[in-house]
């Protein structure tokens, strides 16, 4: 890619004289040349004299002490969000120019495709399935009957799509997740067993969601679960039947989510809490890493703890317990002098 398309992406003029290839992105402490690089923490400016990267995007009031002649510099507003704009270009660039269907694949009846899509070796399609423009799905998928996939999507290999799901647009589903399996439905018996309850709903997507490797979201019982707009998973988390993720809500590794909760917009939840079903999160609520969450959460905030409550709380709770060696001892120490004093 040449420096000039780079700086037309980021809507930054450089001297056309200076234009070169780009060959790859690096880090900027083991960079080469031809290669690009980005300064956003303070503490990675000392690479500036050393480093071999031909460009580097710096944020405007970036000013070294040592101007570089053999080194060009970007100039953005940030040039942290400008850099992972570049990431993407490079990600995606080999993504995009795959096309074709594979001979090895197999399509079922009333396939409808758009433009420029690519089916990979033995990929597995339903009856009734379509696929938009620019769709890529990797070997070894499996797409059940009546699925559809919007524009721009892309599913990598060992991805199994059940019947009647949607997918929205530029979405990213990574390997062996499964969407539109069962949801964990079963009704007890007067005789102590348990009867599997049918499971006749679907999973939607909506558009720009992006879903961890090894993930499993369960189909509706009835109805739908549903991942919004921007929402964006982790590897290995599991998502129950009937749940709704709000828009822009990232979950990190690990964490499950119980059936019919519903999970508000912006929310953070870190990695391997448990959320029980049938509970409601509010918008911008933060939920720490491990985190219980039994009963719904109201107020926006930052919940800790392993039964979530509202930080201020859980940090002085923490405070509590560190002090309880020191107030034994104190309690030990008037326990003494009561009974020093009592026996005279």
């Amino acid at each position: 890619m040449k420096l000039s398309e780079i700086a037309k992406i980021l809507n930054v003029e450089i001297d056309r004289s200076k234009d070169i290839d780009i060959k790859k992105i690096s880090k900027i402490e083991s960079s080469s040349e031809g290669d690009i690089s980005f300064i956003a923490n303070p503490q990675y400016e000392k690479y500036y004299d050393t480093t071999k990267a031909s460009a580097l995007i710096v944020n405007k009031d970036f000013n070294p002490s040592n101007q570089r002649n053999d080194v060009i510099l970007l100039r953005t507003d940030d040039s942290y969000n400008s850099f992972v704009k570049i990431l993407t270009e490079f990600s995606h660039s080999a993504v995009i120019e795959k096309e074709g269907i594979s001979a090895k694949a197999s399509v079922g009846k009333n396939f409808t495709a758009g433009k420029k899509i690519f089916i990979d070796d033995f990929v597995c399609i339903g009856e009734n399935c379509g696929i938009g423009d620019n769709v890529k799905i990797f070997s070894n998928c499996s797409i059940g009957d009546n699925v559809k996939i919007a524009e721009g999507t892309v599913i990598y290999s060992n991805v199994t799509v059940y019947e009647n799901c949607e997918i929205g647009k530029n979405n990213i589903i990574h390997s062996g997740t499964i969407i539109g399996s069962d949801g964990f439905g079963q009704a007890r018996q007067k005789d102590g067993s348990f009867k599997k309850i049918p499971q006749i709903g679907h999973v939607v997507t909506e558009e720009n969601v992006e879903i961890g490797s090894n993930c499993s979201i369960d189909r509706a019982t009835i109805g739908e679960t549903r991942i919004c707009k921007g929402v964006k998973l982790d590897n290995q988390i599991q998502i129950a039947h009937n749940v709704i993720i709000g828009e822009n809500t990232v979950i990190a590794a690990q964490t499950g989510i119980a059936g019919s909760t519903k999970i508000g917009k912006r929310c953070m939840i870190g990695g391997q809490a448990g959320i029980v079903g049938h509970i409601e999160i509010c918008d911008d609520v933060i939920i720490g890493a491990s985190v219980g969450v039994s009963k719904s959460i109201t107020k926006p905030g930052v919940y800790l703890g392993y039964r979530a409550k509202p930080q201020a709380e859980e940090l002085k709770e923490e405070v509590r317990i560190r002090n309880l060696e020191k107030l034994e001892k104190r309690i030990k120490e008037l326990e003494t002098i009561i009974k020093n004093f009592t026996s005279k």
